[in-house]
């Protein structure tokens, strides 16, 4: 299974115009961040958890070539946005694309892009096949994704652990019984926003806890503010095991 990191930031703190800071002005491919996406290559299906604004940059960037299915953790624009450009899969692959998601989700994608779900279908519109999941396993060709239930302040949302990789964005709290779900897997990416206390998504120190309390082989923080700071100096104050993870990392499983 291959794993490709197709962003690895978030929209916030993420400054509308350059801000100046050492960030902005980084000479480190690493320090430059789009919305948070992974890419699953598991042999026979390609899938992408979360399409964000980002999406179509990041499938070029990546130069990806097929597209099965997307797996959608929740319903917020920055994890959601990018739907509508799975229209040239649809036109260069000849098929649809299956899309997984929760009710809520569904509801969510319907009012934010009515004209796919729409009874009279307007020619070129996004060609998709809806699948519902909530907390049970399901497979997407021959692998089983594990729904993981995960609250974002009080929104439940859903991570997924894939064989021995598990992906957690947006998290805050997380129960003992989705921890047990997920211990034992060997490569965790988990959201880490910034150093600051913040109401919705674990904190730097936050993350590193949950991370070794979980005990995989490797961790890689995912869902990194602007106000972070630099890769390179962030990585010095990490464990040896934990890593930022930055956009275009690949991972082989």
């Amino acid at each position: 299974m291959k794993i490709t990191f197709l962003g690895t930031g978030t929209s916030q703190g993420i400054p509308v115009i350059c801000c100046n800071c050492e960030v902005c002005h980084s000479d480190d491919p690493r320090d430059n961040r789009l919305r948070v996406s992974v890419l699953v290559e598991t042999g026979d299906k390609t899938i992408v958890i979360d399409s964000g604004p980002d999406f179509r940059y990041q499938m070029l960037r990546a130069g990806v070539k097929n597209l099965d299915a997307i797996v959608y953790t929740h319903e917020h624009k920055d994890h959601v946005a990018g739907l509508d450009d799975i229209r040239p899969f649809n036109y260069l692959l000849q098929k649809n694309i299956d899309i997984y998601a929760t009710e809520r989700v569904q509801d969510a994608l319907k009012r934010e892009f009515s004209y796919i779900f729409a009874e009279k279908v307007y020619p070129g519109i996004p060609q998709i096949n809806i699948h519902t999941i909530a907390t049970e396993n399901f497979y997407i060709g021959k692998t089983e994704l594990i729904p993981l239930q995960i609250m974002h302040y009080k929104l439940p949302i859903l991570g997924f652990r894939i064989n021995d990789f598990t992906y957690i964005t947006d998290a805050k709290t997380i129960s003992q019984e989705t921890i047990a779900k997920i211990k034992g897997t060997k490569v965790l990416v988990v959201n880490a926003l910034q150093v600051e206390d913040h109401i919705s998504h674990f904190t730097l120190g936050e993350a590193i806890t949950f991370a070794q309390e979980i005990g995989a082989e490797m961790t890689y923080l995912t869902h990194i503010g602007h106000n972070m700071g630099k890769h390179a100096d962030v990585e010095k104050e990490l464990p040896e095991n934990i890593r930022l993870g930055y956009d275009g990392l690949v991972i082989n499983l």
